[in-house]
């Protein structure tokens, strides 16, 4: 009887605890509108700087052993570790990028040099010229009339088109690459500070979100996993199958080989598209102009080599737990560039991995009403009869008592 009263008192007094007074309740009403409304303000502010938050939370989390590194040389000097981190990092970055972009430009120029004397000749003297010429002796196309093509103006036309697609394209990538070494810039500045109160702010953030911790780990989880596949998988495999297929070219003979390499890289970057837009035309035209052996390498190292190198170093560089499924990887990678630019190969993966982790969390926590979803509409929905049980019943029916 006693402890029956002792449970009634206490059951009385925690009522009592969570029963919040209508003052209480008016005043928590008012501070979540007001955080509401200043969130909405804030929205508009950090919308520019998205791209880059999102890219110094990404590689932070994938350099962070980096960052602990140099904390360990400098003894636990927050400042001075994360400003080495992030300037090695930099001069990694900015370093190769100006000898490619310099060795590019001049086979660019190198190319153009070669092209520019053949053109003048298709010009000047049309069929008759030494590069069409050559093209009728093949074996392929020597029985057909190329006298009959109007070479000059179908150059001429082509040029023009060219022309004008290179003025636009000059245009938006001169802004696209100024745009895009402010966000690196940015990036830096951020990451910076994400090294040194990184820590800091995700206990933060965990301390003031409702959601369990479990499902807050889960969250930061598969950010990780998801940020280790997109850089090291993809930035990583793209180079290598680029590089792979820019040897492959200066092995068959193909000029110009590190301008298409270079191409190589950012088409093996990008998802779907590859290496093989490039090589398996330059093999094709081998094939044409007579350089049997030379086509067929290429064609060969295109499908047979590079082709299947996301198969077998992908699984090892990042392992299996954070592959996406292709078609949502192929989504999110081309969503993520159409929105947030050149760098949305990375971010859409990532959006599209804390997706999948709000419905395994959204799957987990509701999981006994989706069973009983499921079971009532198993009851409403019956199993649909089978034939085996139709002739079963035409038995019963049909034999004798």
């Amino acid at each position: 009887m006693e402890d029956q009263k002792a449970s009634k008192a206490f059951d009385n007094n925690n009522t009592e605890f969570l029963k919040i007074p209508a003052t209480g309740r008016i005043n928590q009403i008012a501070i979540l509108c007001l955080f509401l409304l200043v969130s909405a303000g804030m929205i508009p502010i950090f919308r520019l700087f998205f791209v880059p938050i999102i890219l110094a939370a990404t590689f932070a989390t994938l350099f962070y052993p980096l960052y602990n590194f140099f904390l360990r040389i400098f003894r636990g000097n927050k400042v001075l570790s994360s400003l080495t981190c992030c300037a090695s990092l930099l001069l990694c970055f900015i370093v190769p990028v100006y000898i490619v972009m310099h060795v590019v430009f001049t086979q660019f120029l190198s190319f153009y040099q070669t092209i520019e004397p053949v053109l003048r000749d298709i010009m000047e003297r049309g069929s008759q010229s030494h590069f069409m010429q050559k093209i009728q002796s093949l074996p392929l196309v020597k029985h057909i009339d190329i006298s009959t093509i109007n070479l000059t103006n179908f150059i001429r036309e082509a040029l023009k088109a060219l022309i004008t697609f290179g003025t636009g394209a000059i245009n938006k990538t001169s802004a696209g690459v100024f745009g895009f070494f402010v966000d690196i810039l940015i990036m830096f500045f951020t990451m910076f500070y994400f090294f040194i109160d990184g820590n800091a702010l995700i206990k933060r953030i965990k301390y003031l979100s409702p959601i369990r911790d479990d499902y807050e780990d889960l969250i930061f989880s598969r950010f990780l996993l998801i940020s280790r596949a997109t850089v090291l998988g993809t930035i990583l495999i793209g180079i290598i199958q680029g590089s792979l297929g820019a040897i492959s070219l200066l092995i068959f003979g193909i000029k110009s080989w590190l301008l298409w390499g270079f191409v190589m890289i950012i088409l093996s970057i990008m998802p779907v598209v590859g290496s093989w837009i490039v090589l398996v035309p330059a093999g094709i035209i081998q094939l044409i102009t007579g350089n049997i052996w030379q086509g067929i390498g290429l064609l060969l190292m295109s499908t047979a080599v590079i082709s299947n190198i996301d198969n077998f170093i992908r699984p090892r560089l990042v392992g299996k737990g954070a592959k996406l499924h292709d078609l949502i990887i192929f989504f999110s990678s081309l969503g993520g560039i159409t929105v947030f630019g050149i760098m949305g190969f990375i971010i859409g993966p990532v959006i599209a991995a804390l997706f999948i982790s709000v419905l395994d969390i959204y799957s987990t926590e509701f999981e006994s009403q989706l069973k009983l979803l499921e079971k009532q509409a198993a009851q409403e929905n019956p199993a649909p009869i089978t034939s085996d049980q139709i002739s079963e019943v035409s038995q019963t029916t049909t034999d004798p008592e």
